[in-house]
């Protein structure tokens, strides 16, 4: 029986001899005998009672299921719809893939903002300070980590191509160049997972929707390295109750998808199979962190890709050079080019609009670009299916309202996707949507393919949000139709509504709705609509009444987030006046240009918006330039937390502005890597504020100056302990002039012996440090001497006795330190010999070397001055 299995084996394998040159496409036929072959075989052996013999030559035989999904995934994912592609057709996905920035790690707080506003943060961080990590590698520790990754949570805003870098894993994977060691891949999208609403177990639920493995058993599950993807946490429509839902350990137990997918997440279910689920930013919160191993981040193109990406989808390259010059002349269409398709909506704009001779303004706002392509499109669908070259307005306006009454009410439910339900709701008509999807591709979608049914969505959010704000002024336009004068709503009562309702807004929902609104209004948009908005735009005097209504607004202060897109806003309407009065203070040359300047809280919030939208990347941000006041610091916070490195030294900061940058900083914590809060007041009280910053695991500072802050034992404990907790990224601490006292010191200690802390320079000049304290600090540097290159302990008193322990750490050939400041630390000629004698040997690396005003006498001074002339002394400074 053996023999006869080994033959069924060697028929039944893929790889064996006589298939090896066929064609995939031809042997896919063969492919399908030999596994009808497979299941009457082990059909025939299980009645014959052969179990183990079944159960062998089913595993055995596992490269034919795998090579069956690879082909299947490799069929469904090798092309991609690009650009203006007609409905169906397709491009080769490897021939168009540009690598995305993808960083590891990412902030732990949910960011409440737009995405547009959280793109527009995003294009201020220097790639430089970044981890970036390559899609195929999201499942490696980082270096000098040993942890095992067993989920991976990948977050990115919309269109920035969280899914296309899926797809290209997936391909990857099927095509035999990336991650063999995994067995089978089950693509598994929540867009496809809400639609099923049987229970059903994990075994039955892949066996639904990867019918490759039929005939796998439930431990073979365990047996292979399998991983799930789960692509758009944020159109899951699911409960996902990890607290309250049943706990599930059998894949062949049935239960509702919601039940299967929180188990598999915590790991009850496969607790070796590997997950990786991508999201937007503020839906990632839905998975509890512990179930989480590795957070990555999609950035979308850099500066330099996204010239490249214009480059090559544009043939002439005179024109290209031309498009990327506007782009990079205009801020706000640069900055949202990090999302690759609006890099393609604007190509495709673009391309038509400076590569002929059109007498249209070219775009400069994101409301005339969307607009222009809006209009390109109409066009297109006009042509083909009418064959007309002059847009129906009558006709034109039905799509629209179509469209625009679905994306809006889709909006109002902050729905991405869309199925079957929600199209029949919108009044859409099933026989024009296939029109919409054809011609408009690239703006709505309808996807095919899925087991339960189509699934519609517009290209981006972005365009759901233009067409959303054209279906309210369509609308509006509606409501006044056959009205007298005297009876017609004006415009502006709109605006103001929607105007109140961003502002109510916690998560920033309607801020580019509101943007689009605004631009649409204007009396330039008459043109460019072809008519559609004659009834609805406003004149100049409409505009100046809404933008008079947004700066009162701004007078009333609301968070800095709604200032900033009120004064998008400004920008649509074409009002930049409350710009321009604080630029004439940014031109001053005086060191703090803002001191004795009243700034009323519009101009601060214009202040603010002038320097976000700055085309000079803020890296570095110094207050005293503007005003060196704790008010500045309240005003300026959104500034702040976008640099990377930032001094607030001598700004009269209490425990109160503390609290509140502590606050701000901890939406962009990843970011920051020098921190001077020197010459200040924060206390204690302020310390334990910043130490719970220090501990969070996405903190990466670098250095941080707290000299002069009022710091006694008690910010040191705080201090000490969130260091420990995250001793891995700090170099540079500076604690001079704060009293810490040896019990202080003693808990610093304890940070500088553990192995993962990478100190190199630390001041504690003034101190209040005695030999019991340094005897502390030289016991934990001779634990974990290899780092720490720069240290100060003048105007401390470790005496001899200590001394004569430090000197013994310098000759440690492990000792790494290079500058030793010991001014008036009350060392005698015999502390003085036992460093004399520590520099003579050959392991000490010290260059520079301060015992000015110490009690060395005239022996020791004739010592250090003999030291000089020593071949084994590497000194290069001496102050005595």
């Amino acid at each position: 029986m053996k023999s006869e299995l080994k033959s069924f084996k060697r028929l039944l394998s893929p790889d064996y001899p006589e298939c090896a040159e066929r064609d995939r496409y031809v042997d896919e036929g063969h492919s399908r005998v030999r596994e009808g072959l497979l299941k009457i075989t082990l059909l025939i052996l299980r009645k014959m009672k052969h179990t183990d013999l079944a159960n062998t030559l089913q595993t055995k035989l596992m490269p034919v299921y795998q090579q069956k999904l690879r082909s299947r995934l490799q069929d469904k994912y090798q092309r991609i719809s690009e650009g203006l592609s007609n409905h169906g057709d397709s491009t080769r996905l490897n021939e168009i893939y540009t690598e995305l920035y993808i960083t590891e790690g990412g902030s732990g707080e949910v960011n409440n903002e737009h995405e547009v506003r959280q793109i527009e943060t995003v294009s201020r961080r220097p790639e430089t300070q970044e981890t970036p990590i390559n899609y195929n590698d999201i499942f490696k520790p980082s270096a000098g980590q040993d942890k095992t990754i067993r989920t991976v949570l990948t977050k990115g805003v919309a269109g920035i191509g969280k899914t296309v870098s899926v797809q290209k894993f997936i391909l990857d994977w099927a095509e035999g160049k990336a991650n063999q060691d995994i067995h089978f891949i089950f693509p598994l999208p929540f867009r496809e997972l809400n639609l099923i609403q049987k229970n059903l177990s994990l075994v039955d639920l892949l066996n639904y929707l990867h019918t490759e493995t039929k005939e796998f058993k439930s431990a073979d599950y365990d047996d292979y390295k399998v991983m799930f993807i789960f692509d758009g946490l944020d159109e899951c429509r699911l409960r996902l109750d990890f607290q309250n839902n049943l706990s599930l350990s059998d894949v062949t137990e049935s239960a509702s998808v919601d039940v299967l997918l929180t188990n598999l997440i915590k790991g009850n279910l496969l607790p070796s199979a590997l997950l990786w689920i991508t999201s937007r930013p503020a839906a990632a919160n839905q998975i509890p962190p512990e179930c989480v191993h590795q957070v990555t981040e999609i950035r979308g193109f850099t500066d330099p890709q996204k010239e490249e990406y214009f480059r090559k989808r544009i043939n002439d390259q005179s024109l290209a050079d031309r498009i990327v010059t506007h782009i990079r002349a205009t801020r706000s269409l640069f900055i949202m080019c990090h999302i690759p398709v609006f890099c393609w909506i604007s190509a495709t704009v673009l391309e038509r609009m400076m590569g002929k001779s059109e007498s249209a303004e070219i775009p400069k706002t994101l409301t005339q670009m969307f607009t222009h392509f809006l209009i390109f499109q109409t066009k297109l669908k006009t042509q083909k299916y009418d064959g007309k070259y002059e847009i129906d307005s009558d006709q034109t306006r039905k799509t629209i309202l179509s469209l625009g009454k679905l994306a809006f009410e889709q909006l109002e439910k902050g729905n991405l996707i869309f199925y079957e339900e929600d199209r029949k709701e919108s009044g859409i008509d099933v026989r024009e949507v296939s029109v919409y999807s054809g011609v408009c591709t690239q703006i709505f979608r309808e996807e095919f393919g899925l087991h339960l049914g189509k699934v519609y969505s517009f290209v981006h959010l972005s365009i759901q949000e233009l067409l959303a704000a054209l279906f309210k002024l369509l609308s509006f336009s509606e409501q006044n139709k056959g009205l007298r004068n005297v009876f017609r709503s004006p415009i502006t009562s709109l605006l103001k509504r929607e105007v109140d309702k961003a502002l109510q807004s916690e998560n920033g929902h309607w801020d580019l709705f509101l943007r689009f609104l605004l631009g649409l209004s204007l009396e330039s948009n008459k043109t460019l609509l072809q008519g559609l908005l004659t009834k609805t735009v406003s004149n100049s005097q409409s505009n100046q009444e809404t933008a008079a209504y947004i700066k009162q607004k701004i007078r009333e202060n609301p968070s800095p987030e709604k200032s900033i897109n009120l004064f998008h806003c400004l920008n649509e309407l074409n009002d930049r006046s409350l710009e321009q009065e604080v630029q004439t203070y940014l031109s001053r040359t005086d060191y703090s240009r803002l001191s004795g300047v009243k700034l009323s809280a519009a101009q601060w919030s214009a202040l603010v918006f002038v320097l976000l939208n700055s085309e000079k990347e803020l890296d570095e941000f110094k207050l005293s330039k503007y005003d060196p006041s704790e008010e500045c610091l309240l005003r300026l916070l959104p500034v702040i937390k976008a640099s990377r490195k930032i001094d607030l030294s001598s700004c009269h900061i209490t425990q109160k502005g503390c609290a509140a940058l502590i606050s701000a900083l901890r939406s962009n914590l990843s970011h920051l890597t020098e921190l001077d809060l020197s010459f200040n007041k924060p206390g204690d009280s302020g310390m334990k504020l910043l130490s719970a910053l220090l501990e969070d695991p996405h903190c990466k500072l670098k250095k941080l100056d707290l000299s002069y802050c009022g710091i006694t034992q008690k910010g040191c404990a705080a201090l000490s302990s969130a260091l420990r907790s995250n001793p891995s990224h700090l170099t540079e601490l500076d604690l001079r002039y704060n009293k810490l006292g040896d019990s202080g010191v003693k808990l610093l200690s304890a940070v500088l012996e553990d192995p993962h802390c990478k100190l190199k320079k630390l001041q504690l000049y003034n101190c209040s440090i005695g030999e019991e304290g340094c005897a502390a600090l030289i016991s934990a540097l001779r634990s974990n001497p290899s780092h720490l290159t720069e240290l100060n302990l003048s105007q401390n008193k470790p005496g001899d006795s200590a001394v004569k322990l430090l000197s013994a750490l310098l000759e440690d050939p492990h000792c790494k330190l290079e500058k030793l400041w010991l001014y008036n630390c009350n060392i005698g000629e015999e502390g003085c010999a036992a460093l004399i004698s520590a520099l003579r040997s050959n392991s000490s690396h010290l260059t520079e070397l301060n015992l000015s005003f110490n009690e060395h006498g005239d022996s020791g001074v004739k010592l250090l001055s003999a030291l000089l002339e020593d071949p084994h002394c590497k000194l290069e400074k001496l102050h005595i």
